[in-house]
């Protein structure tokens, strides 16, 4: 008898071991790593990779309408940014390269805390739909999309909140962001410690972009009175559906300016299988290259001689003129010379902001749907981006930081002289001052 007992208890102990074990597999992050491990990255069998977050946002009350409506905001405020980084005097001359889905998607995670006119004015720098539902359930549903995982390329976006800890935010506002922006909320001491605070945001968006975006927050953006950080990070690589041979790359010359032309890696494809969705307009070229699976492309604009001069196009450069431009494209053969390129940018974008239409998310803000206040105001936009072109395909990542604050620092619980300061020695009674100094170097003799 104590031998049947003792067998049905380890039986009855393996099945709930078992149990334990699947449950464990269907809802833990493991399972996605082991898919990933075992079918590998273009694979459709599994999930996204590790680093990507899994599509189980809320985009049950998505519409077709609703997510063009989406795009078609997301597409505008893109061009419209591109005009403006390219009137900036620092940017003359220089390569221009963000991600404007990542932009948006950071703005439109504040733009569900903001009120009154601080949201009127991000509404018509972002022209996001205003009704609630259709906004949010498009994002959502926009996520879900780009993590949906692809045989042919890897691309995946993620959204976080990063909130101080003794800071206390309307419940309301951090359930919409996770539930429509999959925006987790994770407390960190910005306080007592700030650098560590900003050293886990950073990595986390290196994470997510495969170490392709590295410090987008430079020290001193975070601080004391830093209560909310709002991150988006994307990433994408995929290989040309017609790869360029690297035996045929050669050096070429670029033109720059009319009397500059400096010595590139340019990519030939002037074979039989060369044949690309292609069209000419009064002003330019247009290519289209489509990356494995065909469901992402490269549109590249060039303009025509006699002088090559962008501008030309920059100048008419809207979404409309962009949707026309693409309806003239038909598949044909054509000879193609492309540069190779690689480069990253970086932009500090609030005078950018203020510049577009929205100055008050930046001084005078009313976040009172984050908090229930108006003490929150954006302090810091940093923006980072990454592309690579070469013979094989595309590799391209960007994240966008919002940083957040008080205008004030409320009353203080503690007196932390880690800064520079000034003090005095005085007659108490009289006030009268003895000695009066600063400490800029607590550690210089």
């Amino acid at each position: 008898m104590d031998k049947k007992r003792l067998l049905m208890t380890i039986i009855i102990s393996l099945i709930v071991l078992i149990m334990l074990l699947i449950i464990f597999f269907l809802f833990s992050p493991t399972r996605r790593i082991l898919f990933w491990f075992l079918f590998g990255p273009h694979s459709t069998t599994g999930p996204n990779p590790p680093w990507a977050p899994l599509s189980v946002l809320d985009d049950s009350e998505a519409t077709i309408e609703g997510v063009k409506s989406v795009i078609n905001a997301n597409n505008q405020f893109a061009l419209e940014l591109y005009s403006k980084l390219n009137s900036e005097t620092e940017n003359a001359g220089k390569n221009l390269f963000f991600s404007p889905y990542s932009i948006s998607t950071a703005f439109a995670m504040t733009y569900e805390g903001a009120r009154g006119q601080t949201a009127e004015e991000m509404q018509q720098v972002f022209h996001f739909p205003a009704d609630d539902l259709t906004r949010r359930s498009a994002f959502a549903r926009i996520y879900n999309n780009l993590n949906s995982g692809s045989k042919d390329y890897q691309l995946s976006t993620a959204n976080s909140l990063w909130t101080h800890k003794d800071y206390s935010f309307l419940p309301e506002y951090l359930g919409t962001v996770e539930k429509y922006y999959g925006g987790k909320a994770t407390n960190l001491d910005f306080v007592l410690e700030t650098e560590k605070s900003r050293v886990i945001i950073n990595d986390w968006v290196e994470e997510q972009t495969q170490d392709k975006i590295k410090d987008i927050i430079p020290e001193g953006a975070i601080t004391y009175l830093t209560r909310l950080v709002l991150s988006n990070a994307i990433y994408f690589k995929g290989t040309w559906v017609k790869e360029f041979e690297k035996k045929d790359t050669r050096d070429a010359q670029f033109r720059v300016s009319p009397d500059k032309t400096v010595t590139v890696k340019m990519m030939v494809r002037d074979d039989k299988e060369a044949k690309f969705s292609y069209a000419e307009a009064d002003e330019l070229q247009i290519l289209e290259m489509l990356y494995k699976g065909e469901e992402l492309s490269m549109l590249v604009l060039l303009p025509k001689e006699p002088d090559y001069d962008l501008s030309s196009i920059e100048s008419i450069l809207t979404a409309d003129k962009l949707s026309q431009w693409r309806g003239l494209l038909s598949e044909r053969q054509i000879d193609v010379y492309m540069p190779k390129f690689t480069f990253e940018t970086k932009y500090s974008m609030v005078d950018t902001f203020k510049e577009m239409g929205m100055p008050s998310a930046f001084t005078n803000a009313d976040f009172s749907g984050m908090d229930g206040s108006r003490k929150l105001v954006i302090t810091d936009v940093f923006h980072q981006a990454f592309v690579d072109v070469n013979e094989e395909g595309t590799e391209a990542a960007a994240a966008t930081v919002i940083i957040m604050g008080e205008t004030s620092a409320g009353p203080f619980n503690q007196f932390r002289a880690d800064h520079p300061f000034i003090f005095i020695i005085q007659q108490r009674e009289t006030g009268n001052i003895l000695f009066i100094g600063r400490v800029m170097d607590p550690t210089a003799k």
